[in-house]
């Protein structure tokens, strides 16, 4: 009896082996008509298909260009089914787990500096918060805003001077926990505009006229999970009642049509929206903070990857908003300022005509609430790397996107009450 482990033993030893991705393969195919959509809608009915562009099966359509991982052991009848049925097809990805490794091309300049040009794990990031506060008390304050499913603390960093008062733009990161670039960007925007302060004439006039409210990781549980166990991971950590199935997916999660794709139902989906709105700690933490500093927020910003987007509502339906033509020129002077540094092409518009239609995001609250300027970047690349940008591109991403993101923010105090 003596050599019989404990189960709780036994279960954390089975978790710290983390998940190989070894000979599987992402595959873009082109869609041309009705037919071959309703091919892959099949496929993913009897295949583990992992999406990655749309983000579910069900926004599978015509004339549409859909990236998938596929596992080693389906690739080959996966392939044989696309060549049947004449389809068009690339391999983006020979071998995903040859990829995850490859992301990491950029060497540490000093050990123990925290570096911009490098992703950060969880602690790294928390070390950073402080050592951010540390160096500029006088512009940086950090505000615990709330906990996750796993206790850790949801920090977000207030960028500006102390007056409560004046206009401010939230920005969040990394809600879908394996879009890395993401939260790479968030913790440049607070080191350029701490750094640049007093130096660069419109950070300066920026920062003595509005504040920041940046979330650098929204998604906490889900990205450490994403750095220890399973580099794919994009949901929460949350249990589901009834189910095995380990998540919901943080920006199905609030209330914006939240009910109104049944496809969301479901807990082992990627794009799980939760037992109801809000009932993440993660999205309830965010929703309680925004609406406690409605009066002077006047934009929300949130950023995603991949495939080079600028978008703003709706998501939840294809009527446009009020104010569409003016966040529609805001998007494409956006694109366009953008793309001045390295000649990056971005696309703009609506969530639901753009990308494709979604219940219950973040952009569509936000806007609901009253903040009538709310915007997601989908930042790089297109789909060579997708989820896996190599560090190599971290900076060149940054600062393209500090770009856009320093005009929205001119416009909204120039242009908002």
């Amino acid at each position: 009896m003596r050599f019989i482990l404990p189960v709780g033993l036994i279960a954390t030893t089975l978790a710290i082996a983390p998940v190989r991705f070894d000979r599987e393969k992402v595959l873009r195919v082109k869609l041309q008509d009705e037919k071959q959509a309703n091919i892959i809608k099949d496929l993913a009915q009897t295949n583990q298909l992992d999406f990655w562009y749309p983000d579910a099966a069900h926004h599978v359509a015509a004339n549409m260009t859909i990236d998938f991982r596929v596992s080693e052991k389906e690739s080959q009848s996966i392939q044989s089914s696309l060549d049947q049925n004449k389809m068009n097809y690339e391999i983006l990805i020979h071998d995903l787990q040859e990829e995850i490794e490859k992301q990491f091309d950029v060497k540490e300049d000093i050990p123990g500096r925290h570096s911009y040009a490098k992703y950060n794990n969880w602690d790294k990031i928390v070390a950073w918060t402080e050592k951010m506060v540390h160096k500029h008390p006088e512009m940086v304050s950090r505000i615990k805003i709330g906990t996750t499913v796993e206790d850790n603390p949801l920090y977000v960093l207030k960028i500006g001077k102390r007056d409560e008062r004046r206009k401010a733009i939230f920005m969040d990161c990394g809600i879908h926990a394996r879009e890395w670039i993401s939260p790479a960007f968030c913790q440049w925007f607070v080191y350029q505009a701490a750094k640049t302060y007093g130096k660069n004439k419109i950070m300066t006039k920026l920062l003595d006229r509005m504040n920041f409210y940046v979330l650098p990781v929204f998604n906490v549980d889900g990205y450490i999970w994403s750095w220890t166990q399973n580099r794919m991971w994009r949901k929460n950590r949350s249990k589901n009642q009834n189910s095995n199935c380990i998540g919901t997916d943080l920006n199905r999660n609030f209330n914006a049509s939240w009910n109104s794709f049944p496809n969301t139902k479901d807990p082992c989906a990627e794009t799980y929206r939760g037992p109801e709105p809000e009932s993440e700690k993660e999205t309830k933490a965010v929703t309680d903070f925004i609406r406690s500093h409605l009066k002077s927020i006047k934009a929300y910003i949130t950023f995603h990857s991949y495939s080079q987007m600028l978008l703003f509502p709706y998501g939840y339906t294809s009527k446009l908003p009020p104010n569409y033509k003016e966040l529609a020129k805001v998007a494409k002077i956006g694109t366009d300022v953008l793309s001045t540094r390295y000649e990056t092409r971005y696309i703009y518009g609506p969530i639901a005509s753009t990308i494709y239609p979604t219940s219950g995001s973040s952009l569509d609250w936000a806007y609901n609430l009253g903040i009538k300027h709310t915007f997601a970047f989908e930042l790089r690349d297109k789909g060579k790397f997708c989820f896996l940008l190599p560090e190599s591109q971290i900076k060149p991403t940054c600062k393209e996107t500090l770009l856009a993101v320093k005009f929205i923010a001119k416009y909204i105090l120039k242009h908002t009450s």
